[in-house]
């Protein structure tokens, strides 16, 4: 069976990709993942580390933003699919950019937030193929569309 990719997109303060890495793994999914830098001080700072200093914060989000762009661009352009989580606490306006990115190059997508977030995630929402509240869940969508099954345990055997 191919190895699929699965592009990791979205909040960064909580556990949820090692959730859904562990239970792929659990269930011998045939997946790589990928992710984007997931180090907020890195992310925020390569552009001025390698470019140069700003003077104004515009400028130094600016380069950032746009180095932080090859690696997020490239990776959900050559991933199978695309999973991008909203958490409660922050506003993470990039994985609003990168569920739009995915969509429009026609990646399937997973959109993964609480419930409390259906409202204001709408659009986004209307875009995605599935939308999850929890990792497991993600898992288990995986799972399905890799093998089949409906069950992430047996996916392993689906698999082999």
């Amino acid at each position: 069976m191919e190895t699929w990719r699965v592009y990791l997109s979205g909040e960064i303060h909580t556990d949820w990709r090692a959730r859904i890495e562990a239970g792929a793994r659990e269930a011998g999914l045939p997946v790589t993942f990928a992710a984007p830098v997931t180090d907020h001080g890195a992310s925020d700072d390569c552009g001025v580390a390698i470019l140069g200093a700003e003077d104004k914060p515009f400028w130094k989000d600016h380069k950032g933003a746009k180095l932080n762009a090859i690696r997020t661009r490239t990776l959900i352009g050559h991933s199978d699919i695309v999973v991008v989580r909203f958490g409660d606490q922050y506003r993470q306006w990039n994985a609003a950019f990168d569920a739009g990115y995915a969509a429009a190059l026609g990646k399937p997508l997973i959109v993964l937030h609480d419930a409390s977030l259906t409202h204001a995630l709408k659009e986004v929402d209307g875009a995605a193929l599935a939308v999850a509240e929890t990792p497991e869940q993600v898992v288990a969508l995986l799972a399905y569309a890799i093998t089949g099954t409906l069950d992430a345990r047996s996916a392993r055997d689906a698999a082999e």
